[in-house]
Protein backbone atom coordinates (compact mmCIF):
# COMPACT_ATOMS: atom_id res chain seq x y z
CA UNK A 1 0.00 0.00 0.00
CA UNK A 2 1.53 3.33 -1.07
CA UNK A 3 1.35 6.60 0.86
CA UNK A 4 -1.65 7.86 -1.11
CA UNK A 5 -3.59 4.68 -0.46
CA UNK A 6 -2.65 4.77 3.23
CA UNK A 7 -3.88 8.34 3.53
CA UNK A 8 -7.21 7.56 1.86
CA UNK A 9 -7.77 4.57 4.17
CA UNK A 10 -6.88 6.61 7.25
CA UNK A 11 -9.38 9.30 6.27
CA UNK A 12 -12.14 6.75 5.71
CA UNK A 13 -11.36 4.89 8.95
CA UNK A 14 -11.45 8.22 10.81
CA UNK A 15 -14.90 8.93 9.31
CA UNK A 16 -16.53 5.59 10.08
CA UNK A 17 -14.55 4.57 13.16
CA UNK A 18 -12.36 1.53 13.78
CA UNK A 19 -13.51 -1.97 14.72
CA UNK A 20 -12.75 -3.39 18.16
CA UNK A 21 -11.75 -6.85 16.92
CA UNK A 22 -11.48 -8.36 20.39
CA UNK A 23 -14.88 -6.96 21.33
CA UNK A 24 -16.46 -8.40 18.19
CA UNK A 25 -15.08 -11.86 18.86
CA UNK A 26 -16.24 -11.74 22.48
CA UNK A 27 -19.76 -10.73 21.43
CA UNK A 28 -20.14 -13.42 18.79
CA UNK A 29 -18.82 -16.09 21.16
CA UNK A 30 -21.75 -15.30 23.44
CA UNK A 31 -24.24 -15.85 20.62
CA UNK A 32 -23.19 -19.50 20.42
CA UNK A 33 -24.16 -20.01 24.08
CA UNK A 34 -27.78 -18.86 23.65
CA UNK A 35 -30.35 -21.66 23.87
CA UNK A 36 -33.74 -21.45 22.21
CA UNK A 37 -36.38 -23.92 23.34
CA UNK A 38 -39.77 -25.14 22.12
CA UNK A 39 -41.98 -22.32 20.82
CA UNK A 40 -39.11 -19.82 20.53
CA UNK A 41 -36.99 -22.33 18.62
CA UNK A 42 -39.82 -23.27 16.28
CA UNK A 43 -40.49 -19.59 15.60
CA UNK A 44 -36.82 -19.05 14.84
CA UNK A 45 -36.67 -22.04 12.48
CA UNK A 46 -39.73 -20.95 10.52
CA UNK A 47 -38.50 -17.37 10.39
CA UNK A 48 -35.17 -18.56 9.03
CA UNK A 49 -36.99 -20.46 6.26
CA UNK A 50 -38.68 -17.22 5.19
CA UNK A 51 -35.24 -15.59 4.93
CA UNK A 52 -33.56 -18.13 2.62
CA UNK A 53 -32.60 -17.18 -0.92
CA UNK A 54 -32.86 -20.60 -2.60
CA UNK A 55 -30.12 -20.66 -5.20
CA UNK A 56 -28.73 -22.44 -8.21
CA UNK A 57 -25.63 -20.96 -9.82
CA UNK A 58 -24.18 -23.65 -12.06
CA UNK A 59 -23.11 -23.70 -15.66
CA UNK A 60 -25.41 -26.69 -16.22
CA UNK A 61 -28.57 -24.91 -15.01
CA UNK A 62 -31.61 -25.53 -17.21
CA UNK A 63 -35.14 -24.11 -17.25
CA UNK A 64 -36.36 -27.44 -15.84
CA UNK A 65 -33.97 -27.28 -12.92
CA UNK A 66 -35.00 -23.70 -12.22
CA UNK A 67 -38.69 -24.68 -12.33
CA UNK A 68 -38.02 -27.41 -9.73
CA UNK A 69 -36.20 -24.88 -7.59
CA UNK A 70 -39.18 -22.52 -7.80
CA UNK A 71 -41.58 -25.30 -6.81
CA UNK A 72 -39.51 -26.05 -3.71
CA UNK A 73 -39.26 -22.34 -2.93
CA UNK A 74 -43.04 -22.00 -2.89
CA UNK A 75 -43.68 -25.21 -0.95
CA UNK A 76 -40.52 -26.26 0.91
CA UNK A 77 -42.32 -29.02 2.81
CA UNK A 78 -45.49 -31.10 2.92
CA UNK A 79 -46.14 -29.44 6.27
CA UNK A 80 -48.58 -26.60 5.45
CA UNK A 81 -47.30 -24.54 8.38
CA UNK A 82 -43.86 -24.18 6.74
CA UNK A 83 -43.78 -20.86 4.86
CA UNK A 84 -42.23 -20.21 1.45
CA UNK A 85 -38.66 -18.96 1.20
CA UNK A 86 -37.84 -15.33 0.43
CA UNK A 87 -36.49 -15.70 -3.10
CA UNK A 88 -34.95 -17.88 -5.73
CA UNK A 89 -31.58 -16.69 -6.98
CA UNK A 90 -30.34 -17.53 -10.48
CA UNK A 91 -28.01 -16.28 -13.16
CA UNK A 92 -29.48 -13.58 -15.47
CA UNK A 93 -29.97 -16.12 -18.28
CA UNK A 94 -32.38 -18.09 -16.06
CA UNK A 95 -34.53 -15.17 -14.86
CA UNK A 96 -37.18 -15.71 -17.57
CA UNK A 97 -37.46 -19.38 -16.65
CA UNK A 98 -37.95 -18.45 -12.99
CA UNK A 99 -40.58 -15.87 -13.88
CA UNK A 100 -42.49 -18.42 -15.97
CA UNK A 101 -42.37 -20.93 -13.12
CA UNK A 102 -43.45 -18.52 -10.40
CA UNK A 103 -45.87 -16.41 -12.42
CA UNK A 104 -46.76 -12.78 -11.76
CA UNK A 105 -47.37 -11.59 -8.21
CA UNK A 106 -45.74 -14.59 -6.55
CA UNK A 107 -44.81 -14.31 -2.88
CA UNK A 108 -41.38 -15.73 -3.73
CA UNK A 109 -39.16 -13.09 -5.31
CA UNK A 110 -36.66 -13.57 -8.11
CA UNK A 111 -33.10 -12.50 -7.40
CA UNK A 112 -30.31 -12.54 -9.95
CA UNK A 113 -26.58 -12.27 -9.46
CA UNK A 114 -25.12 -9.74 -11.88
CA UNK A 115 -22.20 -7.39 -12.59
CA UNK A 116 -19.95 -10.26 -13.77
CA UNK A 117 -20.55 -12.33 -10.63
CA UNK A 118 -18.47 -13.49 -8.82
CA UNK A 119 -15.32 -11.65 -9.90
CA UNK A 120 -16.79 -8.36 -11.09
CA UNK A 121 -13.99 -8.29 -13.66
CA UNK A 122 -15.81 -6.91 -16.67
CA UNK A 123 -16.18 -3.42 -18.15
CA UNK A 124 -18.77 -1.34 -16.31
CA UNK A 125 -20.98 -1.06 -19.38
CA UNK A 126 -21.10 -4.86 -19.57
CA UNK A 127 -21.96 -5.16 -15.89
CA UNK A 128 -24.72 -2.55 -16.17
CA UNK A 129 -26.11 -4.21 -19.29
CA UNK A 130 -26.39 -7.47 -17.36
CA UNK A 131 -28.33 -5.72 -14.59
CA UNK A 132 -30.74 -4.07 -17.01
CA UNK A 133 -31.34 -7.35 -18.86
CA UNK A 134 -32.08 -9.24 -15.64
CA UNK A 135 -34.53 -6.58 -14.46
CA UNK A 136 -36.22 -6.46 -17.88
CA UNK A 137 -36.66 -10.26 -17.77
CA UNK A 138 -38.42 -10.10 -14.40
CA UNK A 139 -35.82 -9.97 -11.61
CA UNK A 140 -37.13 -8.36 -8.43
CA UNK A 141 -33.69 -8.20 -6.83
CA UNK A 142 -30.11 -7.84 -8.05
CA UNK A 143 -27.06 -9.13 -6.17
CA UNK A 144 -24.01 -7.18 -7.38
CA UNK A 145 -20.33 -7.50 -6.51
CA UNK A 146 -18.25 -4.45 -5.68
CA UNK A 147 -14.98 -3.62 -7.37
CA UNK A 148 -12.65 -5.04 -4.71
CA UNK A 149 -9.56 -4.02 -6.64
CA UNK A 150 -10.65 -0.39 -6.63
CA UNK A 151 -11.44 -0.55 -2.92
CA UNK A 152 -8.09 -2.07 -1.98
CA UNK A 153 -6.36 0.56 -4.13
CA UNK A 154 -8.07 3.28 -2.10
CA UNK A 155 -10.22 4.38 -5.04
CA UNK A 156 -13.33 4.77 -2.92
CA UNK A 157 -15.06 7.27 -5.22
CA UNK A 158 -14.81 4.77 -8.06
CA UNK A 159 -16.40 2.07 -5.90
CA UNK A 160 -19.24 4.40 -4.89
CA UNK A 161 -19.79 5.65 -8.46
CA UNK A 162 -20.09 2.09 -9.77
CA UNK A 163 -22.59 1.17 -7.04
CA UNK A 164 -24.59 4.31 -7.87
CA UNK A 165 -24.66 3.31 -11.55
CA UNK A 166 -26.02 -0.12 -10.60
CA UNK A 167 -28.67 1.50 -8.37
CA UNK A 168 -29.84 3.49 -11.40
CA UNK A 169 -29.81 0.38 -13.62
CA UNK A 170 -31.92 -1.52 -11.05
CA UNK A 171 -34.88 0.83 -11.25
CA UNK A 172 -37.39 -0.45 -8.71
CA UNK A 173 -35.52 -3.72 -8.11
CA UNK A 174 -33.94 -4.22 -4.69
CA UNK A 175 -30.15 -4.15 -4.70
CA UNK A 176 -27.84 -6.32 -2.58
CA UNK A 177 -24.22 -5.16 -2.58
CA UNK A 178 -21.74 -8.03 -2.11
CA UNK A 179 -18.53 -6.96 -0.37
CA UNK A 180 -16.71 -10.32 -0.71
CA UNK A 181 -15.39 -10.03 2.83
CA UNK A 182 -12.62 -12.63 2.47
CA UNK A 183 -10.92 -10.42 -0.11
CA UNK A 184 -11.25 -7.29 2.04
CA UNK A 185 -8.99 -8.98 4.60
CA UNK A 186 -9.70 -6.97 7.80
CA UNK A 187 -12.70 -6.02 9.93
CA UNK A 188 -11.79 -2.33 9.47
CA UNK A 189 -11.95 -2.76 5.69
CA UNK A 190 -15.30 -4.59 5.95
CA UNK A 191 -16.78 -1.78 8.04
CA UNK A 192 -15.41 0.88 5.69
CA UNK A 193 -16.75 -0.89 2.59
CA UNK A 194 -20.12 -1.30 4.31
CA UNK A 195 -20.35 2.46 4.79
CA UNK A 196 -19.36 3.20 1.19
CA UNK A 197 -22.17 0.93 0.02
CA UNK A 198 -24.77 2.18 2.51
CA UNK A 199 -24.10 5.82 1.64
CA UNK A 200 -24.84 5.01 -2.00
CA UNK A 201 -27.78 2.60 -1.94
CA UNK A 202 -31.38 3.21 -0.89
CA UNK A 203 -33.33 2.34 2.21
CA UNK A 204 -34.54 -1.25 1.83
CA UNK A 205 -31.47 -2.31 -0.15
CA UNK A 206 -28.96 -4.74 1.39
CA UNK A 207 -25.29 -5.24 2.05
CA UNK A 208 -24.07 -8.82 1.74
CA UNK A 209 -20.99 -10.66 2.97
CA UNK A 210 -19.93 -12.91 0.14
CA UNK A 211 -20.46 -14.55 -3.21
CA UNK A 212 -20.12 -17.98 -1.63
CA UNK A 213 -17.39 -18.71 -4.19
CA UNK A 214 -14.33 -18.08 -1.99
CA UNK A 215 -12.74 -20.13 0.78
CA UNK A 216 -14.04 -17.88 3.57
CA UNK A 217 -17.63 -16.68 3.48
CA UNK A 218 -20.13 -15.62 6.15
CA UNK A 219 -19.00 -15.92 9.76
CA UNK A 220 -20.56 -14.62 12.95
CA UNK A 221 -17.61 -12.23 13.14
CA UNK A 222 -17.90 -10.53 9.77
CA UNK A 223 -21.68 -10.63 10.07
CA UNK A 224 -21.38 -8.76 13.38
CA UNK A 225 -19.11 -6.09 11.90
CA UNK A 226 -21.67 -5.45 9.17
CA UNK A 227 -24.65 -5.51 11.57
CA UNK A 228 -22.95 -2.90 13.74
CA UNK A 229 -22.22 -0.77 10.67
CA UNK A 230 -25.93 -0.98 9.74
CA UNK A 231 -26.89 -0.01 13.31
CA UNK A 232 -24.54 2.96 13.37
CA UNK A 233 -25.64 4.10 9.91
CA UNK A 234 -29.30 3.85 10.96
CA UNK A 235 -28.67 5.87 14.13
CA UNK A 236 -26.85 8.48 12.06
CA UNK A 237 -29.26 8.75 9.12
CA UNK A 238 -32.54 6.99 9.99
CA UNK A 239 -32.10 4.83 6.85
CA UNK A 240 -32.66 1.10 7.36
CA UNK A 241 -30.36 -1.14 5.33
CA UNK A 242 -30.81 -4.91 5.06
CA UNK A 243 -28.18 -7.59 5.64
CA UNK A 244 -27.43 -10.88 3.89
CA UNK A 245 -24.77 -13.30 5.11
CA UNK A 246 -23.96 -15.74 2.32
CA UNK A 247 -22.01 -18.98 2.09
CA UNK A 248 -21.01 -21.41 4.81
CA UNK A 249 -24.26 -21.35 6.82
CA UNK A 250 -25.38 -24.96 6.54
CA UNK A 251 -27.15 -25.89 9.78
CA UNK A 252 -30.23 -24.71 11.61
CA UNK A 253 -28.09 -24.24 14.72
CA UNK A 254 -25.90 -21.74 12.85
CA UNK A 255 -28.93 -19.91 11.46
CA UNK A 256 -30.41 -19.46 14.92
CA UNK A 257 -27.10 -18.03 16.14
CA UNK A 258 -27.16 -15.50 13.30
CA UNK A 259 -30.74 -14.55 14.23
CA UNK A 260 -29.69 -14.04 17.85
CA UNK A 261 -27.00 -11.67 16.55
CA UNK A 262 -29.61 -9.73 14.58
CA UNK A 263 -32.01 -9.43 17.51
CA UNK A 264 -29.34 -8.35 19.98
CA UNK A 265 -27.66 -5.87 17.61
CA UNK A 266 -30.49 -4.42 15.51
CA UNK A 267 -33.68 -5.49 17.27
CA UNK A 268 -36.90 -7.13 16.18
CA UNK A 269 -37.44 -4.77 13.25
CA UNK A 270 -34.70 -6.63 11.36
CA UNK A 271 -36.18 -10.09 12.03
CA UNK A 272 -37.97 -10.12 8.68
CA UNK A 273 -36.93 -11.09 5.18
CA UNK A 274 -37.42 -7.48 4.13
CA UNK A 275 -34.27 -6.72 6.14
CA UNK A 276 -32.40 -10.01 6.61
CA UNK A 277 -31.66 -12.94 4.30
CA UNK A 278 -29.59 -16.10 4.29
CA UNK A 279 -27.64 -16.83 1.12
CA UNK A 280 -27.23 -20.51 1.97
CA UNK A 281 -29.51 -22.85 0.09
CA UNK A 282 -28.11 -26.02 1.64
CA UNK A 283 -29.38 -24.63 4.94
CA UNK A 284 -33.01 -25.14 3.96
CA UNK A 285 -33.16 -28.92 4.35
CA UNK A 286 -31.65 -28.81 7.83
CA UNK A 287 -34.19 -26.17 8.85
CA UNK A 288 -36.96 -28.45 7.57
CA UNK A 289 -35.54 -31.43 9.48
CA UNK A 290 -35.41 -29.41 12.70
CA UNK A 291 -38.97 -28.14 12.23
CA UNK A 292 -40.15 -31.73 11.72
CA UNK A 293 -38.28 -32.75 14.87
CA UNK A 294 -39.94 -29.99 16.90
CA UNK A 295 -43.34 -30.92 15.46
CA UNK A 296 -43.19 -34.72 15.75
CA UNK A 297 -40.34 -35.47 18.11
CA UNK A 298 -38.46 -37.49 15.47
CA UNK A 299 -35.79 -36.61 12.92
CA UNK A 300 -36.37 -37.42 9.28
CA UNK A 301 -33.48 -38.76 7.20
CA UNK A 302 -31.84 -36.07 5.05
CA UNK A 303 -33.11 -37.72 1.85
CA UNK A 304 -36.71 -37.27 3.07
CA UNK A 305 -36.52 -33.73 1.71
CA UNK A 306 -35.66 -32.92 -1.87
CA UNK A 307 -32.07 -31.96 -2.55
CA UNK A 308 -31.27 -28.27 -2.01
CA UNK A 309 -29.48 -26.33 -4.68
CA UNK A 310 -25.91 -25.14 -4.59
CA UNK A 311 -24.78 -23.52 -1.34
CA UNK A 312 -24.33 -19.83 -1.84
Amino acid sequence: MNAGQSASFRRLFDEVGPVDCVGVEERVAKYTTRSLKKAAKLWGLRTAVTMVDLTTLEGKDTPGKVASLCAKARHPSDDPTVPPVAAVCVYPAMVRAARRALGPGAAVRIASVATAFPSGQAPLRTRLGEVRAAVADGADEIDMVINRGAFLAGEFAEVADEIAAVVAACGDATLKVILEVSELETFDNIRAASFIAMRTIRGGDFIKTSTGKTSLNATLGNNQVMLEAIRDFYLETGTAIGMKPAGGIRTAKQALQFLVAVKETLGDAWLTNARYRFGASSLLNDLLRQIEKERTGAYQAPYYFSEAAESY
